[in-house]
């Protein structure tokens, strides 16, 4: 229940889509008696989707989410295991053409390559299902264990959890199937701004894992000034950031973490 509800509420989490509803109500709005507010819903929409969209607005609400937890440090222990999240695939596109499909968070698992070379005893464990509501298609896991084919990595490091359908899922479904014994390292592999959710929700499921965030989307500070070239670009950042910070506050007032910005240590 609380999935679908997620799913339906996520629509009204993105700026862009209650900017556009906004500036739709007015347009009808201007055809009545109430023609005059309607003028003012079309131009607050149109000023506010040039602010998101052209201005650093977006760089400003992922900044807090990419710089909450800093690069993993290996403080000489290799990991024992190593936990990647999905929403790396385009799984509609991917099952129309039969490829492997990824989209901008692609690091999440090219990144895994690399890991995997470097400690060759770790388990991997990759944890994503079907995060649509509706038409659902192929399944993340099957697309996954495809790519880590094509690394070269054995199949008996390879762990693939394919029931995942968020985030509180994933940190559940993950522990399950992993069984971290006592002392074990386990990294987790997820989007900078993602990480201090999936941080959270792992540590409500008494799954003790180290962030290694990838699919860094900022420069750092210094992007505070930088303008957007499109206002496609500057919305899809504002959307992003926007949406993560409404699920941060949706997890911590249904009990689905301890804090409302779960961080390091």
């Amino acid at each position: 229940m609380f999935f679908v509800l997620a799913k339906i509420l996520g629509f009204f989490a993105v700026p862009s889509n209650i900017l556009i509803i906004l500036g739709l109500a007015g347009i009808v709005l201007m055809a009545t008696r109430f023609a005059r507010a309607g003028r003012g819903l079309v131009v607050t929409s149109l000023v506010l989707l040039a602010v998101m969209g052209l201005t650093p607005v977006g760089n400003a609400l992922i900044l807090p989410l990419e710089q909450r937890f800093p690069a993993w440090n290996e403080a000489g222990r290799p990991p024992d295991g190593i936990v990647v999240l999905g929403g790396s695939f385009d799984t509609p596109v991917a099952e129309a053409r039969g490829e492997v499909a990824l989209t901008d968070a692609a690091e999440r698992m090219t990144v895994v390559a690399e890991l995997a070379r470097r400690y060759p005893d770790a388990r991997i464990l990759f944890s994503g299902g079907s995060g649509r509501l509706v038409f659902q298609d192929v399944l993340e896991s099957d697309l996954a264990a495809r790519m880590f084919a094509s690394f070269g990595i054995e199949k008996s490091r390879i762990a693939l959890e394919a029931r995942a359908r968020d985030t509180l899922e994933n940190a559940r479904f993950s522990k399950a199937l992993a069984d971290p014994k006592p002392g074990e390292r386990w990294l987790l592999v997820t989007s900078a701004y993602h990480m201090p959710r999936s941080i959270g929700a792992f540590r409500r499921a008494g799954f003790t894992v180290e962030a290694y965030p990838v699919d860094w989307r900022t420069r750092g500070s210094a992007d505070l000034l930088r303008p957007f070239d499109s206002l496609s670009d500057g919305l899809k950042r504002t959307d992003t950031a926007v949406r993560e910070w409404v699920g941060l506050f949706m997890y911590w007032i249904t009990g689905r973490t301890s804090e409302l910005f779960p961080g390091p240590g």
